[in-house]
C-alpha cells in the first residue's frame, strides 16, 4: 500500500524504529518517563510532519518560480485546552523565511505553505482505523 509505514517496539521501553521501504528513523520517549531518548516522542513527529511539509511545500513553489531563497526555518509547537466536551489541539508555525524576497513573495510562500498536504490533512476530520490481526494466521496467509 502506497505511504504505508511499519512501526516496530521490541522489548526496549519506548524505543520505536520506524521503516518506509529501506529509511528507518527512531522515536522514543525522553529518560524521565522510561525511554531510552534515542529519537522523537511520537507528538514531536507529528509537529516535525507539519513543519516539514510546509518548508517542503514552500521551497518546492519557490524552485518553481525560481526565487532567491536561502533558508526557510519553522517553529512548530503545540498546547492542548481540555474542556468536559472535547479538547482542541493548537499547532502554531511561526514561518522565517529568508531570502532576496518582497513582502509580497513572503506572503504567497506562506500561502502556499498552509495548503501542504500535512497541513490539510490536519485541518480535515481524520478516522483512524486500527484492526488486530492475529499473527499467527497473517504468517500462515504470506
Amino acid at each position: 500500500m502506497a505511504n504505508e509505514v511499519l512501526v516496530s517496539i521490541g522489548e526496549t521501553s519506548y524505543t520505536t524504529t520506524i521503516s518506509y521501504e529501506n529509511l528507518n528513523i527512531l522515536a522514543d520517549e525522553p529518560i524521565e518517563v522510561g525511554g531510552q531518548n534515542k529519537g522523537l516522542a511520537p507528538t514531536q513527529l507529528l509537529l516535525s510532519s507539519v513543519g516539514a511539509c510546509k518548508a517542503i511545500t514552500m521551497r518546492m513553489y519557490a524552485n518553481r518560480k525560481e526565487w532567491k531563497v536561502d533558508k526557510i526555518d519553522i517553529k512548530v509547537s503545540s498546547e492542548v485546552q481540555r474542556s468536559e466536551q472535547q479538547q482542541t489541539t493548537y499547532i502554531k508555525c511561526n514561518i522565517f523565511i529568508e531570502g532576496d524576497l518582497d513582502e509580497e513573495q513572503k506572503k504567497r510562500l506562506y500561502a502556499i505553505g498552509e495548503k501542504c498536504p500535512v497541513h490539510k490533512m490536519l485541518m480535515n476530520p481524520i478516522v483512524i482505523e486500527s484492526n488486530l490481526i492475529d499473527t499467527i494466521q497473517e504468517k500462515n496467509i504470506s
